[in-house]
């Protein structure tokens, strides 16, 4: 599939993947919640539980980034489910993770309302929410290009926060400058203080799950393939790149945070950050990093309507959803597909204040679990990509980029997936999703396979009416 077939423009750089895929992942997450990971796991079990959630995201991104470079298509996870497993999972597959978009998208506008009260106490919430969301649909809607360019500054703003913390901390940790509550270097004390995991072995694998869902979003430079000026080069180095980043970022921050704050005091009311640098005496920490988590939610919700409407594009394109929705502007961008994304986003946005307890909670759980999914179809495919490319009688080394490790590297993400889904089944607190997941993934399959059969009765393969 070439662009010129496409209609999309290839405008984006290895710096854009790159920064696109951080300001995905990079989120309120790490920010806010956090600490919460350290109160539940302890320092040593937190450190622990993003070590092994970096490396399944490494291993994902390895698989994908294989693909990515072999096939660089734009919405690429159900093209390449449709052509290694089955279109009945391709669409399912783009379905879920659109919705997954789509109700994070309508969280993220939710956010940045509250953010702004911080300045502005007693404005509408609402206002503000509908600004950041004309904002956000211009940046997608005028080119690719002033997309790349948006997230690229939304992400270095992040990025330059997080070393920012992790050097400062590094210097209160060792002596260098002076922390409230320290009469000497606090060094690494209180990750042993008391005992190696405080709260025991179990609460590392229930965050994991939590860990797992703070990474979901790095698998966004897949979709940014068929974008990218490229994709040979630019690609295998925003795999690697992001997840050597994303691991010093979040593990750097976690154990920044545990040395510095006693783990049962962790992510309890305020975020690490604040109390860190409040703890450091820097003025204005709490107005500093909520400057930086708006950013942080910007570039989310930036990432989350770009990921939407090439989805939506590449669903149209193989004439799974009406093919107008595919249709482009003289910049290459696919108009109809951001306003179809949006107005779901709004959607769900209205349902989280409508119907809260309902029709948003069997959202925000059928979209909670569509990463590990999407996560596992990318490793599936990676394995029956390398089968039918050797049955074809090409060479390994005939690959653009070609994914070290195979065949362990996606087997051991398929095995890593699909515990966490057993995870799921044995967390209280997670396991209402599957009741919600498992009825949609069916509904998907039967609308997909009853409108096949509908077409072909009626003679109507390549109508979309």
């Amino acid at each position: 599939m070439e662009p010129e077939a496409t209609g999309l423009e290839r405008k984006m750089e290895s710096r854009h993947l790159t920064m696109i895929s951080l300001g995905g992942v990079i989120g309120t997450g790490l920010f806010l919640s956090s600490g919460y990971t350290i109160h539940q796991a302890g320092p040593l079990g937190a450190i622990i539980a993003y070590a092994i959630g970096s490396l399944l995201v490494y291993f994902v991104m390895l698989c994908l980034g294989e693909l990515s470079v072999a096939m660089p298509y734009a919405g690429s996870f159900h093209l390449y489910a449709n052509r290694f497993i089955g279109p009945g999972t391709a669409f399912t597959i783009a379905i879920l993770y659109w919705l997954n978009w789509a109700v994070a998208l309508a969280s993220e506008f939710t956010a940045a309302g509250l953010l702004m009260q911080r300045w502005f106490p007693g404005s509408p919430t609402w206002m503000w929410s509908a600004i950041f969301i004309a904002v956000v649909f211009a940046l997608n809607i005028l080119s690719v290009r002033l997309y790349g360019e948006s997230e690229f500054w939304f992400a270095s703003i992040k990025v330059f926060a997080i070393v920012a913390f992790i050097i400062i901390g590094l210097l209160a940790i060792f002596g260098a400058i002076p922390i409230s509550g320290y009469d000497s270097a606090p060094l690494f004390g209180n990750f042993v203080a008391d005992g190696w995991f405080p709260n025991g072995i179990a609460p590392i694998f229930s965050t994991l799950l939590t860990v797992v869902f703070a990474f979901s979003g790095t698998e966004v430079v897949g979709v940014a393939a068929g974008e990218t000026r490229d994709p040979g080069s630019a690609i295998p180095k925003a795999v690697h790149t992001t997840v050597l980043r994303l691991a010093i970022f979040f593990i750097g921050s976690i154990a920044v945070m545990a040395a510095l704050i006693p783990w049962h005091k962790s992510g309890v009311d305020t975020s690490p950050f604040v109390l860190v640098f409040q703890s450091i005496g820097m003025p204005f920490a709490g107005d500093i990093m909520n400057f930086v988590v708006l950013t942080a939610v910007l570039s989310a919700a930036n990432s989350g309507l770009y990921v939407c409407s090439r989805m939506v594009w590449s669903l149209a394109k193989e004439r799974m959803i009406p093919v107008g929705l595919a249709k482009t502007n003289f910049r290459g961008v696919p108009v109809f597909a951001v306003m179809f994304s949006m107005a779901g986003s709004l959607l769900a946005l209205l349902s989280s204040v409508v119907a809260a307890s309902t029709v948003y909670l069997a959202l925000v759980a059928v979209s909670g679990l569509a990463t590990i999914v999407v996560w596992a179809s990318v490793a599936v495919c990676q394995i029956r990509f390398r089968r039918q490319w050797t049955a074809e009688g090409h060479s390994v080394d005939e690959l653009g980029y070609k994914a070290p490790g195979y065949p362990f590297v996606p087997w051991a993400a398929i095995v890593m997936c699909a515990l966490a889904l057993v995870l799921v089944v044995f967390d209280e607190s997670q396991r209402s999703t599957l009741y919600y997941m498992i009825p949609f993934v069916g509904l998907c399959y039967a609308f997909y396979y009853a409108r096949e059969a509908w077409r072909r009765k009626h003679g109507a393969q390549g109508d979309n009416n």
